[in-house]
């Protein structure tokens, strides 16, 4: 049993914007001013007026103030989560806390400051590098969960995915776009991606607010580079990067409309959350039902949560005196965490169902026709093959499932198809009219007026008519039913003897000879058969109108789908004219100012050729009427 890693991070202080709001200025770790958190290596307490608060001290694996960068963060909580996921265990790294509070800063990060994602991107790969004797499939899928819908970060349109379960690949989300990647810079192009699909809306408090969960996750294999035996075990690890959206105020951030509907959705799965982390930290005698199925947050975390996998947790927190409340809960929600326990052990699959073992020999055949191509090219080939098998068998296996639900929709539908018909044939066993000498007869078998309180009791015979087909009413009556006569009365129907009542003055005719005219009923059977027959006949007839409706539908959608995928391809062709365009245009531009400089550099130069020329010229002017003037004064000296 190992615990899982629980660290408190506290963001850098907001300018204040009101006057009011400038004693809520950070320094030390806390908010300046009645109330301030006192933060060191692995603690931290609630101080009033420099007085610690009872019940507000709390201690964790690590706590980080302002200064502390993300590299730092990485380094001492996740950079051993992702070695041991290279090794085959499952890990998953999550930040908890309050909007604004810097969870998506801490995963993401800057282009200054790198966040966990990205630097576990590359600690992936260059840990893989050096483990020389091991072969490594790596593949990546980008979800949200966005108002309680799983949607695709990878794929626009691919919204609302369902969750499955199986023996072979656990919890998993069923038609999610997974990508096989060779290197880094692939899985953060395709984080990139992922980001300009998801959701993000404005509050009060945050001008790019989280408006969903995001779920990075990382699927690597590995098998030994010599393997001879085709049953060796591969190693097969989870790594999931969590952003989650922040617990949200109303009154703070002023939600409404579709930001008021986010909102509750959002806190209501950190809530489950929360119930989750609650049960898991009590003591197992008292543990009760753990609701991970309340929300698909916990559903597909469920491994990470008290399972199979090495857990890290980093919680952000709000220095500012106006968000004590969110930060304390905060802080209670992180050390309850601290008190699960997860049980992390290598997954080795011997089956195929591991993709690098059901992808080698058509690998290897690929790597024999392709023997000595270029390696890059070889490289780009074969990921380009992996990718394809690897999307042929998530079809297939989506096109299997959509087969077994329809397939368990046609026995639902069968299934109550005979349902109806046995409850038909059931009504058919009614008792013939004709078996009755006065309507009176047939009146008192029928069901009782609850409204009034007759003075009934229940009959039995002690003799039965010669003709079986006939069961006339008994002559002699008694407050007991044998069970026999009912049988027979019924035609082998069992019927509730307590809802059956006839009234004490009913006489029986002596004798079969004797009977009157039968009031017919008003329905006869055969023609409720019938009715009820065209009616069953309607039915199949409205199911397979809706059948072929919905074959129909099925093909106006590929259809549409088809136009809006063509759509998309001259979108992104005319956006690619534009960009080369633009680009043409910004060289041209480019080459218009470079010409502008030289010809001012040259204008520049000719200026200062023409001011010296001009500074020659006037000083030759002043030299030559300084000898014009000596020569006047020396011809007006001469006799």
């Amino acid at each position: 049993m190992e615990k899982i890693s629980v660290a408190v991070r506290f963001r850098p202080p907001k300018p204040s914007v009101d006057a009011d709001a400038d004693s809520s200025s950070f320094s030390g770790g806390g908010a300046v001013g009645n109330r301030e958190w006192r933060i060191d290596d692995s603690g931290i307490s609630l101080l009033h007026r420099a007085v610690p608060v009872p019940g507000t001290s709390f201690v964790f694996d690590h706590v980080f103030n302002e200064s502390v960068t993300n590299a730092r963060i990485y380094g001492l909580l996740v950079r051993s989560l992702i070695r041991a996921a290279v090794d085959g265990f499952n890990g998953t790294a999550f930040a908890y806390g309050q909007t604004s509070s810097g969870k998506t800063f801490t995963m993401n990060g800057s282009g200054a400051d790198p966040g966990i994602i990205p630097l576990a991107v590359r600690d992936i790969f260059d840990t893989a590098a050096e483990a020389a004797d091991r072969v490594f499939l790596i593949r990546v899928s980008y979800m949200e969960i966005y108002n309680e819908e799983i949607n695709d970060l990878l794929t626009l349109g691919s919204e609302k995915l369902p969750i499955h379960e199986s023996l072979e690949r656990g919890v998993y989300v069923s038609g999610l776009r997974e990508e096989i990647v060779n290197n880094a810079e692939q899985v953060l192009q395709l984080l990139e991606l992922g980001e300009a699909n998801r959701h993000f809306g404005e509050t009060n408090m945050n001008v790019r607010s989280s408006r969903s969960h995001t779920i990075f996750r990382m699927v690597i294999e590995s098998s030994a580079k010599h393997q001879t035996n085709s049953g060796d075990a591969i190693r097969v690890s989870i790594l999931n990067l969590v952003d989650l959206a922040g617990s949200e105020r109303i009154p703070k951030t002023g939600a409404d409309g579709v930001r008021l509907k986010e909102g509750k959705h959002i806190n209501k799965s950190l809530m489950i959350l929360g119930n989750v982390i609650n049960k898991l930290s009590e003591n197992g005698k008292q543990r009760g039902h753990i609701p991970y199925r309340d929300s698909k947050l916990t559903r597909i975390l469920q491994s990470a949560l008290g399972g199979n996998a090495k857990t890290s947790i980093i919680c952000t927190a709000a220095p500012e005196e106006i968000h004590i409340e969110e930060t304390r809960g905060t802080l209670q929600f992180a050390s309850r965490a601290k008190c699960v326990s997860n049980c992390a052990q290598v997954n080795e699959i011997l089956t195929d169902a591991a993709l690098l073992k059901r992808q080698k020999l058509e690998i290897e055949e690929l790597r024999k026709k392709l023997q000595g191509s270029h390696s890059e090219d070889l490289e780009q080939l074969i990921l380009k093959q992996r990718n394809d098998m690897h999307k042929s068998e998530l079809e297939r296996d989506r096109l299997a499932m959509e087969l077994e639900e329809e397939r368990r929709l046609r026995e639902t539908l069968e299934h109550r198809l005979a349902k109806q018909k046995m409850s038909q044939n059931h009504n058919n066993t009614d008792i013939s009219v004709e078996q009755f000498a006065d309507s009176s007869q047939l009146d008192v078998l029928k069901t009782p007026d609850s409204k009034r309180t007759p003075d009934g009791f229940v009959a039995s015979r002690s003799h039965y008519l010669k003709d079986a087909e006939f069961c006339p009413i008994p002559e002699n009556l008694g407050s007991v039913a044998d069970e026999d006569l009912w049988m027979q009365l019924n035609k082998g129907c069992i019927t509730d003897l307590d809802m059956l009542e006839m009234t004490s003055d009913f006489k029986c005719p002596p004798s079969p000879e004797d009977t009157t005219a039968v009031v017919p009923l008003e329905e006869p059977i055969d023609v409720r058969c019938l009715r009820l027959e065209t009616a069953c006949s309607s039915d199949r007839q409205q199911l397979e109108d809706s059948k072929a409706r919905c074959t129909t539908l099925e093909k106006e959608l590929e259809l549409l789908k088809e136009e809006n995928s063509s759509l998309r391809q001259e979108l992104s062709k005319s956006k690619h004219d534009t960009d080369h365009e633009k680009e043409g245009l910004l060289k041209e531009l480019e080459t218009e100012k470079y010409k502008m400089e030289e010809l001012k550099q040259d204008i520049r130069l000719f200026r200062q050729a023409f001011s010296q020329r001009q500074g020659h010229l006037t000083s030759l002017y002043t030299k030559s009427k300084a000898i014009v003037e000596n020569c006047k004064a020396s011809r007006v000296a001469l006799p």
